[in-house]
């Protein structure tokens, strides 16, 4: 079998981050999706769904090669449940796509695209590495939404002010 060292290393990334992203995401109440901290902020709705659905970019890439703004449908949830149940669903595609492929798949372009226009063009093995650190910003941010509206921080690489265990 041909080697898949740098992907089992990105399979291992994502079940690394996957209970922190989780707990942050189990936390935030529909009724504070409206929040902006600030006037060029987004909304705690649009950051809450793009931590959850960070995942699903890695899928596209490695099964479609391409992501293109114009036809990306964005989930709409209305209840947390709805919001968790796709992080699940769009995390476990993520590792399952991950899952079929090896290191030398990972030489194949990424192409980001707007309405058929490629806007910029990697390979795989960069784009899944910089979308893992993407999604991880995003949580981060999301976590100083968080605060801002007293909703409590899980500890995610240690004791949070909130959340001592660890």
């Amino acid at each position: 079998m041909s080697n898949r060292t740098l992907v089992d290393a990105y399979i291992k990334e994502l079940e690394a981050e996957y209970t922190s992203t989780r707990k942050c995401l189990e936390r935030i109440p529909v009724t504070s999706l409206d929040f902006k901290p600030h006037p060029k902020s987004m909304e705690m709705g649009y950051l809450t769904l793009l931590v959850a659905e960070i995942p699903l970019w890695i899928t596209f890439m490695v099964e479609k090669g391409e992501v293109d703004f114009a036809t990306y449908e964005r989930f709409e949830f209305t209840t947390a449940e709805e919001l968790l149940d796709h992080f699940e669903e769009v995390f476990n595609g993520a590792r399952k796509s991950l899952s079929g492929i090896t290191d030398d798949d990972l030489d194949a372009p990424f192409h980001l695209k707007r309405e058929g226009q490629i806007l910029f063009t990697q390979p795989k093995r960069e784009g899944i590495g910089s979308t893992i650190n993407h999604w991880v910003h995003h949580r981060g941010q999301l976590t100083v939404y968080m605060r801002l509206n007293d909703i409590a921080v899980p500890s995610i690489y240690g004791p949070s002010a909130d959340d001592r265990t660890f």
